[in-house]
């Protein structure tokens, strides 16, 4: 169910509380072990979720669960330590609200990130992928049931999910700073198990190159309410059937942390090309 105008309302009326001055027009959620960039930021006010109306908790390691507006690169920004996955129990009216009200404090850009499995055997653990497309297979859409048309049309188009512009802007803040960034198509279960070989060599046919638990809810709703958006992942194990090893939190972090600053790189490169939004 979306959620309502006075739900949205409460929320952002707490958030201003906290941070008058604060103008979001760049959203950023970060994924596991991807938060680092916040060091980066100005003027920054934290909010924990639990002090926002309507904002659920985030029980996942390595998800601090705290809003973070402030200034990157010159553009004022908002952004999510942490966000909420299906497999921790929440509706994806839940797990996308943080977007809407994104969206509510002004925000017409998102960047995304998450930390995936590799499935494309030509390339690298710790390398950075583009994601140019998705393939939803979470058993789940965060727009069923009754479509409140103040928020976004009945049938959104997702052709295009990821925005053209934006992701050309990345490949050529990546080539400048000489960082290699593969481009391609990512796929998102519900978990919070990791996949058999089986499944693995079936996520690989169906043209995934990395598998992840997140993101797409989030796309979908950014796309019902006309936000574009970037989107990284960052290829923390590899998930090749005839090689496949056992896997754990642990190592996930480790790789996410190496290919962690290749990322921001980006992403700051990105803030400081973007045009300065029109208030």
């Amino acid at each position: 169910m979306q959620p309502t105008e006075q739900m949205l309302a409460a929320s952002v009326a707490a958030i201003r509380a906290k941070a008058p001055k604060a103008a979001p027009r760049v959203g950023i959620i970060f994924g596991t072990g991807l938060s680092s960039l916040r060091n980066n930021f100005t003027r920054a006010v934290t909010i924990p979720y639990a002090q926002i109306p309507h904002f659920v908790r985030s029980t996942v390691e390595s998800h601090p669960g705290e809003l973070l507006l402030g200034t990157l690169e010159g553009q004022s920004v908002v952004a999510m330590r942490g966000r909420f996955h299906a497999y921790e129990g929440y509706g994806y009216d839940e797990i996308t609200y943080p977007v809407r009200v994104m969206k509510a404090l002004g925000v017409h850009t998102l960047i995304v990130s998450n930390a995936c499995g590799l499935l494309n055997p030509q390339w690298s653990v710790a390398e950075v992928m583009l994601i140019e497309d998705h393939i939803n297979l979470m058993g789940g859409n965060p727009l069923v049931g009754r479509n409140n048309d103040a928020l976004g049309p009945r049938f959104p188009d997702m052709s295009a999910p990821y925005d053209a512009k934006l992701m050309q802007l990345a490949r050529d803040v990546a080539a400048d700073e000489k960082i290699r960034l593969e481009k391609g198509v990512y796929v998102a279960v519900l978990g919070p198990n990791l996949e058999t070989r089986a499944e693995y060599r079936m996520l690989r046919a169906m043209g995934a190159d990395v598998v992840g638990m997140s993101t797409v809810p989030e796309v979908i709703v950014a796309a019902h309410c006309g936000i574009r958006v970037l989107g990284f992942s960052v290829m923390t194990d590899a998930c090749f059937p005839d090689a496949l090893e056992a896997t754990a939190l642990k190592e996930i972090l480790a790789r996410a942390a190496l290919a962690e600053p290749k990322m921001n790189r980006i992403v700051r490169g990105v803030l400081r090309r973007l045009k300065p939004a029109k208030r």
